[in-house]
Parts: C-alpha cells; sequence; structure tokens
C-alpha cells in the first residue's frame, strides 16, 4: 500500500508540476435545471416535469494552454441531457450536442476555432432576449423552431444558433466592437429526421458600450434536403438568406432589448416538391422586451414577439413573462408564463411539444429550479 500511495504521490506530483511548466488549465463546468409544466394546447391540459427551462441542463469541459508569446491553445466540448430523465438532449446520437470544438487564440490577433460551434448570428441576437434564447422556454425559440413545422414554410430554412464542421474567426475587442466570422460546410444529421444541409457563411458585427449594445448579421445557407415523415418524398431545403439587427439599452435597473430577423429563401424549382407543397416562404420574426433587475436577488424578464410569413395568411403572437430568485451565486428559482396564439394556417408551439392545430392557440406555466457548478 505504501509503494502504491507513493507511486500515485509521484505521479500526481509530476502532472502538476507538468501543467505548471505549461501553464495549462481544464475546467469543469455545468448546469442541472429541472422545471414543472403547466401546459393547455389547443383546450388540452396537461402537467409534466421538463428539464432546461431557465438555462440548457449540460456538462462541459473547457481547456487553456499558454504557448507563449500570447498565443493559447483552447479547446470546448459540452454535451446536454434532460435533468428529468438523464437522457441526452435534442439528439441522442452526439454526446457533445453543445459545443465540440478547438483553436488557438492571440491576445491582439483573436481566435480560430474549428469543429461544432455557435454562429455568429446566435452571438448577435443573445444580448437583445430576455430569455436568453433557451431552447426549451424562449418565446424566440418557440418561433423560430415552427418553421420547420408550419407547412408554408417547411422548405425555407432558419437559423439552427449551432452548426457543425466550423471554422469560427473571432475578433479581439476593439473598443467596444468585436467581428466574428463563420465558413460551416455540409452536414448530415438524423434527429429529428434525416436531413442534408448544405454550405454555411455567417458573419456578424456587435458593439457594447455606455449602456448601450448593437448588432448586425448577415448569413447565407445553401440548399439540402430532408425526408420528414409524412411527406411523398424528399423535400428539396432551399437556399436561405437570414438578416438579423440587435440593440438594448440600460436605463438603470431596466435594460430594453429588441430583436429582427428577416428570412429568404431562393424560389422553389418548378416542379419540386418544394413547389408542389406550396412550402417557400419568407418569414420574419420581431421581438421587443426588457429586463429588469428589480434587487440584487431578483430578475423579472418580459417578452412580446411576433412571425409573420410573407403572402399567405400565416402568423403568430407570443408574449412571456418570467421572474428569476437567487438564492446563492449557482442557484436560482424561476417561474414563467407564455401564451401563443396563431393566425391563419400558424401553428406555431413550445419547443418539444406537438404542435398545436393551425389558428389555435397555446399556454404553457412553469416554476423550476437551476443550478449552477
Amino acid at each position: 500500500m505504501r509503494s502504491i500511495s507513493k507511486g500515485i504521490c509521484g505521479a500526481t506530483l509530476a502532472l502538476v508540476t507538468s501543467a505548471a511548466s505549461a501553464q495549462s488549465s481544464v475546467t469543469l463546468y455545468g448546469v442541472v435545471d429541472v422545471w414543472m409544466q403547466y401546459l393547455n394546447n389547443g383546450g388540452q391540459s396537461s402537467v409534466s416535469e421538463r428539464s432546461g427551462g431557465n438555462t440548457g441542463s449540460m456538462i462541459g469541459f473547457k481547456g487553456k494552454e499558454d504557448l507563449g508569446g500570447g498565443l493559447s491553445a483552447i479547446f470546448t466540448l459540452e454535451g446536454g441531457f434532460n435533468t428529468n430523465n438523464g437522457a441526452f438532449f435534442a439528439d441522442s446520437s452526439t454526446m457533445f450536442y453543445r459545443q465540440a470544438w478547438v483553436g488557438l487564440s492571440h491576445e491582439k490577433y483573436g481566435t480560430l476555432t474549428f469543429g461544432r460551434q455557435y454562429q455568429p448570428t446566435f452571438w448577435a441576437i443573445y444580448p437583445s432576449e430576455p430569455f436568453r434564447a433557451d431552447e426549451v422556454l424562449s418565446p424566440l425559440a418557440a418561433l423560430s423552431v415552427s418553421t420547420g413545422t408550419d407547412r408554408n414554410t417547411l422548405a425555407t430554412q432558419r437559423q439552427p444558433g449551432r452548426l457543425s464542421n466550423t471554422v469560427v474567426y473571432v475578433s479581439p475587442n476593439m473598443a467596444g466592437l468585436t467581428l466574428r466570422g463563420l465558413y460551416a460546410f455540409s452536414d448530415s444529421t438524423t434527429q429529428p429526421y434525416p436531413t442534408k444541409t448544405g454550405n454555411y457563411l455567417d458573419v456578424a458585427a456587435t458593439y457594447s458600450g455606455y449602456g448601450f449594445y448593437g448588432g448586425l448579421a448577415y448569413s447565407n445557407q445553401h440548399g439540402g434536403t430532408a425526408n420528414i415523415p409524412g411527406l411523398p418524398g424528399t423535400l428539396n431545403m432551399l437556399s436561405t438568406e437570414h438578416f438579423t439587427a440587435a440593440i438594448a439599452y440600460r436605463i438603470g435597473i431596466v435594460n430594453l432589448q429588441a430583436n429582427y430577423s428577416y428570412n429568404r429563401p431562393d424560389d422553389a424549382p418548378v416542379g419540386s416538391l418544394a413547389a408542389r407543397l406550396n412550402a417557400v416562404h419568407s418569414f420574419s420574426i420581431m421581438e421587443v422586451g426588457a429586463t429588469i433587475q428589480a434587487t440584487p436577488f431578483d430578475t423579472i424578464e418580459i417578452a412580446g414577439l411576433q412571425r409573420a410569413v410573407r403572402g399567405v395568411h400565416d402568423n403568430n403572437v407570443a408574449f412571456e413573462l418570467g421572474y428569476d430568485h437567487a438564492l446563492s451565486k449557482r442557484t436560482t428559482l424561476y417561474a414563467r408564463a407564455g401564451y401563443i396564439k396563431n393566425n391563419g394556417s400558424g401553428n406555431a408551439s413550445w419547443p418539444g411539444i406537438t404542435p398545436v392545430a393551425p389558428g389555435s392557440k397555446q399556454v404553457i406555466g412553469a416554476l423550476g429550479m437551476t443550478h449552477r457548478f
């Protein structure tokens, strides 16, 4: 036992010495989030337990090694899971669904990273979204995801927030101005249904200073295909351009926020499935809201949104009110109340919930807890 102890101590000392000489570090971090849901879905009520209502439950590793001269090697691996049942979040075939990238960072010249990463447009919108673009309970996520269930926009591609096979450059902060650029190579996924996406270009510029935030982004998504259950064949997904603007301004304890995106697909080829289904239309999403720091421990969020599809009677309005109470720096209790009204053929729904019938409404309530480590 003594020799084993000496061996372990020696190995530990060697690792510490090696780490110190290389000035490297690896950090384990994560979030555990669970909430109780009340849902009225087109007149049908239910109560259930879910995960990720305030922040997605996750576990991650991030590391940095100082290479000298202001240059560092960096990486992040981040996987999502559902606290209520322990399953992978969103994609059961992907361990690090949220992020998986490695690259180099320089103090003067910025960072260059490779892998699965957030797109620049996401970072442009994020400071202007009261509910932080949460994938489960953000009303912005709800209206964005509905693009893939709305018959009028099935072949119009939406911005996913994260992309695989990417190369990303982020400039250093230049007096409040940050530039981001991404290029993603084509990708194939199997969930929620088999999809092939084309190459993707995304650029964004953001500025933050004097209580003001502003962001502009543009992305161009090349065409792909999707095999959606219930359709008579493979659907051709049209190349789509996305134009995004975001703004926020802090006045005392109130942070006023707004964002707007316009999504414009190419015309569907004559005779294609997208053309026969009339599944290609431009659409926009507009959000206005505010985040109020009522006390050092209490935060109130409010947002109102509209999604409008061009050329057809298809639109959705959504409202959400939120309240967060911090028990500590790591633990938060939260409540949410949300409402979606579909007009015409619109069928928007909160993520993870079966879309309601066109023209109906949906009400959701949540009480939850988030713990960070």
